[in-house]
């Protein structure tokens, strides 16, 4: 699940009138919970291709790629608007950017340690948690509870499974900043005029992860495969079910297009199944099940 997709507050680029005419016509043929699925089956195939490459070039590596990618194509169509913000306001966008490469990072990191239907799994507590303690609802009570059933399901308790300690902790870190990424992507919207805060965190981000990702890299980014490679995991992965996404709350409501984002980690342990060969224990679809339904309570409850 892209992270924008859940907050609904840093709108995503726009398209050129060309362009976007034809997104339209084409995204028109498509009704609107397959424009979602196909979102979500968009974002979980690019990290299935990222870790792929794993063996190639090291998560921190593969960050970098995406995120710069998705900047150089945020820049090409959305100039970020700064004149008149004041230092405060910056500052909400330099948190917004920082949040986003830290989720990044820690995703990508539990990905090369975990299944990715686990990982997203897991990820997937941090915005449930942030949505039930916005609600104050006592029901959603139950869907945390449930949630964290699913994760306890997931802990390696000295029985052979695939998750490990470590990937936990890097997919539950990806989540709390995944949570931060959602409350500074609604300050920011606000003080950002249009897109031009989301650009402006994808810079951001881009600055900060670059030398890591450099680093970690080495000769390997140099080689015209990794980087077209590279490209193609930050086309799946962000512009394309950020369009799709966009084109789909534009013709749903907001509750029914959360409740269909609630099974991405359904989707995602279903391509790591047949795309990476990821085969799951019984008690690890079981775990997934708890978080697809704990997510979709929560949304409708908030609905």
């Amino acid at each position: 699940m892209t992270a924008e997709s859940l907050s609904g507050a840093a709108e995503p680029y726009r398209a050129g009138p060309r362009a976007g005419r034809a997104l339209r016509a084409a995204s028109d043929a498509v009704p609107p919970p397959g424009l979602v699925l196909l979102a979500i089956l968009s974002v979980q195939v690019g990290a299935g291709l990222a870790k792929n490459l794993f063996g190639q070039v090291p998560p921190a590596a593969m960050v970098f790629l995406r995120i710069a990618t998705g900047a150089v194509m945020l820049l090409a169509v959305v100039r970020p608007k700064v004149r008149g913000l004041s230092r405060r306001d910056l500052g909400v966008g330099v948190a917004f950017g920082l949040s986003l490469a830290l989720m990044n990072l820690s995703f990508y990191e539990a990905l090369a340690r975990l299944p990715i239907g686990i990982a997203v799994s897991i990820e997937f507590i941090g915005p449930l948690t942030l949505a039930v303690v916005s609600s104050r609802r006592r029901l959603d009570l139950l869907w945390v509870a449930l949630a964290a059933a699913g994760v306890i399901l997931l802990a390696p308790w000295g029985e052979a499974g695939s998750a490990t300690w470590a990937g936990i902790g890097f997919a539950a870190l990806a989540g709390t900043f995944w949570a931060a990424y959602i409350v500074f992507s609604a300050a920011t919207g606000a003080r950002f005029p249009g897109a031009s805060g989301l650009t402006f965190a994808m810079i951001v981000a881009t600055v900060f992860v670059t030398p890591v990702g450099v680093v970690a890299g080495g000769d390997a980014l140099l080689r015209p495969e990794i980087l077209l490679l590279g490209a193609g995991v930050g086309l799946l992965s962000s512009v394309i079910p950020y369009s799709l996404e966009l084109e789909a709350l534009r013709r749903m409501p907001k509750r029914v297009f959360g409740i269909l984002m609630s099974l991405e980690p359904a989707v995602a342990a279903l391509v790591g199944l047949f795309v990476l060969h990821e085969v799951l224990q019984g008690r690890e679809w079981a775990a997934i099940g708890c978080v697809v339904v704990a997510s979709i309570g929560a949304t409708r409850a908030g609905g």
